[in-house]
Parts: structure tokens; C-alpha cells; sequence
């Protein structure tokens, strides 16, 4: 093999850890040609796994590296969020039993390529594209399987499982977490509350934070946070909160009607 070709292919398996992606694009602009990547291919120094996207021959790929790859070589927005980012926070004692779900979050701009969806990943993905949050508002990046990961912090992640309830969450649950976030940053969750476009969230998460009692919630600016005219129901068959005008489960009523 010409030696310029070798240290070619030496510096680029050096710039991506094992289990992360190639994409043709990226190494393109890399300095990696298409006729060169063929060469690649050609000498089994990588496989194609999908359209425009390649491996290290002989790597098991995985979900994190997936992801990572994506949003550094494609300037991507993907993040892990919802109930798979408390989990990572250190909440995983409120995951459902069975198979393990990862939920990720991107713009609606951003989807995933079909490669992606038809990877069989041992998980069940459930993919979101929404903009009810600005896409770098409480993000943090977050070390798994040696790649950096867009997860979201444990507020982020909070006002996610309002968004996504009660379809795929049961507000009760949800409170039972909300019992527990009493070290919440006033200014992070300030920030958030204000940016969040979504009245549901914002009604739900400041009734459950009050129902609560914790005491970073008298630290917000309240008269900040828009919450929208109207009523709005969360759940069927619920009880009518007036103070938020929201119908809200049986269990959370309590006297806070």
C-alpha cells in the first residue's frame, strides 16, 4: 500500500474511538477522498453499514457512538433526554421494568438516517423531533461508552416528561419524581421556565413543584414566566385545578383544587 495512503488511513481510525461512525462527508472533508474511501473499503480498513456511513471492519458500532459521530461529523443536535436522561442523572430507580427504552431529542429539522432506524440497537428508540425548548438550553455533555453525549440536565429532562405525558409518561409517576428535585437550580429551571413554549409543561411542572413544597420554587421570578390564557387538560376523568386551570389526575388533587 502507498505509504501517503497508509498514514492516511492511520490518522483518520485515530481521530474516531471504537464503536463510532465514518461518515463518507466528513472524511471527505477531511482530506479522504470518495475514490480513496472505496480504496478503504476495497482493503476491508472499512465496511459500509448504510448509505454514506462506515465502521471500522470488525467493530460492533453502538447507540452512543451512533450518536456522538452524528452530531460531531454532521453537526447534529441529537441528545439523549426525558426519562433516559434522569436515568443517567442518577434516577434510574424510576425506570419501567422490561426492555430498556432510550428516548432522543433533536430540532425538527433533524432526523434520524434511515441506517439508524433499521439498527437493531437492543433497545426500544423512540425518536422526538420538538422545539417546545431551544436545543442548547440546559444541555450538558455527559461521558458514556468513551463518547461525549448530549444529555439533558435533570430539569431539561423534567419539563421533557411533561411534554411527552401523559402519552408516554403518567403524570402521577412523574410527581413522585418531582418529590425528589429538591436541589433544582432556581436560575437553570428560571431559564428553562421562560424559554419553554409549551403552557402544559409550565403549568404542570410549577403545580407539581408547589404541591411539592420545594423551596428553590420562591426563588423564581413567576411574573417572568408566561403561562398562557385558557384551560388546559392534561388527563381524562381528572380533577379541575383552578389556581393553574388544568385537569389533572385524581391522586395529585388533594385539596389543590
Amino acid at each position: 500500500m502507498n505509504i501517503n495512503v497508509q498514514t492516511k488511513i492511520n490518522q483518520l481510525l485515530q481521530k474516531v474511538p471504537r464503536g463510532g461512525l465514518f461518515l463518507s462527508s466528513w472524511m471527505v472533508a477531511n482530506g479522504i477522498s470518495r475514490e480513496l474511501q472505496r480504496h478503504y473499503r476495497r482493503s476491508q480498513w472499512l465496511t459500509p453499514i448504510g448509505t454514506g456511513v462506515m465502521v471500522r471492519t470488525g467493530d460492533n458500532y453502538s447507540l452512543f457512538g451512533a450518536l456522538a459521530s452524528l452530531n460531531e461529523q454532521d453537526k447534529k443536535h441529537f441528545a439523549i433526554g426525558a426519562l433516559s436522561a434522569l436515568e443517567i442523572n442518577g434516577f434510574s430507580h424510576y425506570l419501567p421494568m422490561g426492555k430498556k427504552t432510550v428516548v432522543v431529542f433533536s430540532p425538527k429539522s433533524e432526523r434520524l438516517p434511515a441506517w439508524f432506524l433499521k439498527r437493531d440497537w437492543n433497545v426500544i428508540l423512540r425518536h422526538f423531533t420538538t422545539e417546545f425548548l431551544d436545543a442548547e438550553i440546559g444541555m450538558e455533555t455527559v461521558l458514556q461508552e468513551g463518547f461525549n453525549i448530549s444529555v439533558s440536565s435533570t430539569a431539561r429532562a423534567f419539563l421533557e416528561c411533561l411534554h411527552l405525558s401523559p402519552q408516554y409518561y403518567n403524570p402521577t409517576d412523574l410527581y413522585y419524581v418531582m418529590e425528589t428535585l429538591s436541589l433544582l437550580s432556581p436560575l437553570q429551571v428560571q431559564a428553562l421556565l421562560e424559554d419553554c413554549k409549551s403552557v402544559k409543561v409550565k403549568r404542570l411542572f410549577i403545580f407539581m413543584a408547589e404541591k411539592a413544597g420545594h423551596d428553590w420554587l420562591k426563588m423564581l421570578d413567576l411574573s417572568k414566566i408566561s403561562l398562557g390564557t385558557g384551560k388546559r387538560s392534561i388527563v381524562k376523568n381528572g380533577v379541575y385545578n383552578t389556581k393553574y386551570q388544568i385537569t389533572i389526575p385524581k391522586e395529585l388533587a388533594n385539596d389543590t383544587e
